[in-house]
């Protein structure tokens, strides 16, 4: 088990201490101890109307880095101690920029405008584009709907960034690999996991050289095929035999390749679906997107 400062009997001293200042119901808290690795704070207060963190000391941008991510409306109760008692404090979070955290203690984050109801399929806009050329949302919500991510999972996700950054909200207690060959991509994918503050995404420039022995065993790889995929296959499969694959396609060729190859690497197929996706525009016109596959793969039993 993951050590950490903050004990149950800790915790609920700050309970306590909060409870007895603040009219709240405390069924309605969502807890989350960033001390411990890959705890993703931001999302979490998007998404929760009450968040009581337990920070560690050496933080000094995290009111800063919650306010560039849009939260500057939440308002955050503490106190100036590290310990449950003393008078207790409230500010908006908008006017909090300029601290830092300089002890351990909890702070009770309170969100009016959390989106409670996550949204599968983050608008494009939100994201960093540089170098990338995101799918549309839409097909973005059916591919996460495929992995069907619970919160303990490891995933690897090849040349997919939008799919990352969803994946690593969805798997808070479990890790992202996201591999991009690209090095604007690579950059674009920094950009992104700092806007979401998302830390439980780790970024490689590829498979080889034993990189993925320093991060957890993925059981998921999502991957947008191309003429890298069969060693791709080969090397998660000699990590993790029981992974599971999603593989993303416009290519023709490629898809009519992917029966060999499930059939080379001892994969069976367990679903194929293709997405097509039009808006109508503002002059009536029916505007089509790029229409992919989905093939979902796994060890054949």
């Amino acid at each position: 088990m993951e050590q950490t400062i903050f004990t149950n009997e800790i915790i609920l001293s700050w309970l306590r201490y909060f409870s007895q200042n603040i009219d709240i119901n405390l069924s309605e808290l969502k807890m989350m101890d960033i001390t411990k690795k890959n705890k993703n704070l931001m999302p979490t207060v998007m998404s929760n109307r009450a968040v009581l963190v337990f920070v560690d000391a050496g933080h000094p941008d995290i009111f800063y880095d919650m306010w560039n991510s849009e939260l500057g409306d939440c308002e955050v109760w503490y106190n100036e101690g590290s310990e449950p008692y003393g008078e207790i404090k409230h500010s908006k979070l908008s006017s909090m920029i300029n601290r830092g955290i300089n002890a351990s203690a909890a702070m009770l984050i309170l969100n009016p405008n959390a989106a409670t109801n996550y949204q599968i399929g983050i608008e494009n806009r939100r994201f960093s584009y540089n170098s990338v050329h995101y799918v549309c949302q839409e097909v973005r919500a059916i591919i996460m709907n495929k992995l069907n991510l619970g919160d303990q999972n490891n995933i690897c996700i090849i040349s997919g960034e939008s799919i990352a950054v969803e994946s690593a909200m969805i798997v808070s207690e479990g890790s992202v690999i996201a591999v991009e060959y690209n090095k604007e991509d690579r950059d674009t994918m920094e950009e992104n996991i700092s806007k979401f503050g998302l830390n439980n995404v780790t970024i490689v420039e590829s498979l080889k050289d034993s990189i993925l022995s320093n991060v957890d065993v993925p059981d998921i790889a999502f991957i947008v095929a191309s003429a890298r995929i069969d060693e791709e296959v080969k090397i998660l499969m000699s990590i993790n035999p029981d992974i599971k694959f999603i593989i993303y396609t416009l290519d023709f060729e490629m898809l009519s390749s992917l029966s060999a190859l499930c059939r080379e690497n001892g994969l069976e197929r367990t679903e194929a679906i293709h997405i097509g996706i039009s808006h109508v525009n503002s002059k009536n016109i029916v505007e089509p997107f790029p229409a992919p596959w989905l093939i979902s793969c796994k060890k054949k039993i």
